[in-house]
């Protein structure tokens, strides 16, 4: 790859090109190739872009396409307002921001394949699960879930993974987190539950006492605040974490037979996690970001293993549980697990605020083969997901470049640009006898659809049953209660003592240890004030800027 550096007013040629293999790049220009090779490849990105555009990429315009002249980039001296790219720069700034998500607003997106390795056709009649060796675009999405934008990565909380595949029967979403249960079951506790573990609408400040007032007024939060609090809580990074879809999911054959899955992302890289001391010496609010960028930038592609557990109608009617219940984990011994096939990420996006900032996840969005979840969250999560996209992108959504499918007939028109070809003359109402699309008919489609009836009693064995057998050390366990102690510290002694409570009716044992533990850090002293460097101080007398300096 040719590229030209200015330098000292002359013209150097410089040669450079880039070595995947041995992730380095060489050039001709030992300055420049030492930069390079030092330079982790998130902060080269602009430095790569001039070496690979010699050039300026072409003669700068406004939006309308207005060429424009160097004596109109600056408005000093002349009409500002006679000036279309003052105006059109300055009108586009005030509305180039659009509403953040609620939930997992900070992230990054990669692109990808999917690739099937093991024939699951007796299980699913999916296209993109079957046909061994077969590829299928995705575009994935990571993310923290209660941070900010320019929120911080290194925190206690859920990490996501949202995968849009491109299939060839349409966009499969699957939706996950790093931990396989969820926190709650119904639908309705989701704005609260939201709120509390965001930002006190006073302070501004991210609240423990909302956040473990809320879980101890909803006990079956419990099983998750205990996989948040343990050593799973705070993961090495996006690459080194497994990712689950939480619900189970129907799925059939092409015969009609039914099977019920849970679909797990299994990480070739392994799974590792930080402790709350290091991840504060790494103090990188971007450290996932810059991770993962870097690896894929390097060729060092992230992957994960496709499996699912599966059961059939006959075995869910012999189990003493209920495998639909999001907030606990399925027991050993009462399904098998099937390999499925693998994603791999290979491409950084080009530009995220294009891919990752416009993609709209749902995990409505289904495909023949997998008729999707039953459960009461799920119904609610197909309504809410949409709804959220149409306020934040507009109702044409899905016809934003990064979400379109590969194929789409829809008499759905007009609206909020894109609109694309806007299905051209085409009839606009169905049904019509113009030969519009026409529905196609699925005799494999399951005829019978099972109906779930939630309990509302609160069941702290899957809590108990993380502690005593998930947790399979004691400083697992040890972790978990210092972790714990630290969060209820500053929150009121009546909390602390719900908590406490709570937790031992979950199990003996943790409950002893935590409120044990909360005494010792109560008769501990404070923190000193971090040591500050003062300047001269200031007198009334002086001039303003004497506060700073001194002769």
């Amino acid at each position: 790859m040719k590229g030209f550096s200015r330098m000292e007013g002359h013209s150097t040629l410089v040669f450079c090109f880039y070595l995947i293999t041995v992730n380095h790049v060489t050039c001709s220009d030992p300055e420049v190739l030492e930069y390079l090779n030092r330079t982790q490849p998130a902060l080269r990105q602009l430095a790569e872009f001039k070496l690979k555009h010699p050039k300026p990429i072409g003669i700068l315009t406004t939006s309308a396409g207005k060429l424009v002249e160097l004596r109109e980039t600056t408005t000093l001296n002349s009409d500002s307002f006679s000036n279309q790219y003052f105006v059109d720069s300055l009108s586009h700034s005030d509305a180039e921001r659009i509403p953040e998500r609620v939930v997992h607003a900070k992230g990054i997106g990669a692109h990808g394949y999917f690739e099937v390795t093991h024939d699951v056709s007796k299980y699913t009649k999916a296209d993109v699960f079957n046909g061994v060796g077969k590829k299928t675009p995705v575009f994935g999405r990571f993310s923290v879930a209660a941070q900010n934008l320019g929120g911080s990565d290194l925190v206690r909380e859920q990490k996501g993974l949202a995968l849009k595949f491109y299939t060839r029967e349409g966009n499969l979403d699957l939706l996950c987190i790093h931990i396989p249960v969820y926190f709650y079951k119904d639908p309705l506790e989701f704005v609260p539950i939201s709120h509390a573990a965001k930002r006190n609408p006073r302070s501004t400040l991210f609240d423990t006492t909302m956040t473990l007032d809320i879980v101890t007024k909803r006990p079956d939060n419990v099983h998750g605040q205990l996989w948040v609090n343990s050593d799973f809580g705070l993961p090495n990074g996006y690459r080194k974490i497994n990712q689950f879809p939480i619900h189970t999911y129907e799925i059939n054959n092409k015969q009609g037979e039914k099977f019920y899955v849970k679909f797990n992302f299994i990480s070739n890289q392994g799974i590792e996690f930080l402790s709350d001391e290091v991840a504060r010496k790494i103090g990188d609010i971007d450290y996932f970001n810059r991770d993962l960028y870097n690896a894929i930038k390097n060729g060092d592609y992230p992957s994960w293993n496709l499996e699912m557990d599966l059961m059939t109608m006959d075995d869910i009617k012999k189990l003493d549980y209920d495998p639909f219940d999001l907030t606990r984990l399925w027991k050993k011994g009462t399904y098998k697990t099937v390999q499925i096939g693998r994603v791999i990420f290979n491409r950084n996006s080009d530009n995220q605020f294009r891919d990752h900032e416009l993609s709209a996840f749902n995990p409505g969005h289904l495909v023949p083969g997998i008729p999707g979840p039953m459960d009461n969250l799920f119904r609610g999560r197909r309504f809410a997901y949409r709804d959220a996209h149409t306020h934040r992108l507009g109702i044409n959504h899905n016809r934003v470049e990064i979400n379109k499918p590969l194929y789409s007939k829809a008499y759905d028109r007009d609206g909020v640009p894109p609109v694309r070809e806007n299905m051209k003359d085409a009839p606009n109402y169905y049904p019509n006898s113009f030969n519009g699309p026409v529905p196609y008919v699925d005799p494999s489609r399951p005829k019978e659809r099972l109906v779930i009836y939630e309990r509302n009693a609160v069941d702290l064995e899957p809590a108990a049953e993380f502690y005593n057998e998930f947790l399979q050390t004691e400083g697992q366990r040890e972790r978990l209660v210092n972790t714990t102690v630290r969060s209820i510290l500053p929150i009121p002694p009546e909390l602390q003592r719900r908590v406490i409570r709570l937790y031992t009716l979950t199990d003996e044992d943790l409950g002893t240890r935590v409120a044990e533990g909360l005494k010792r850090a109560l008769r501990m002293p404070p923190p000193p004030p971090p040591r500050v460097i003062r300047l001269n101080p200031r007198n009334a007398n002086d001039h303003p800027r004497q506060h700073y300096y001194s002769t």
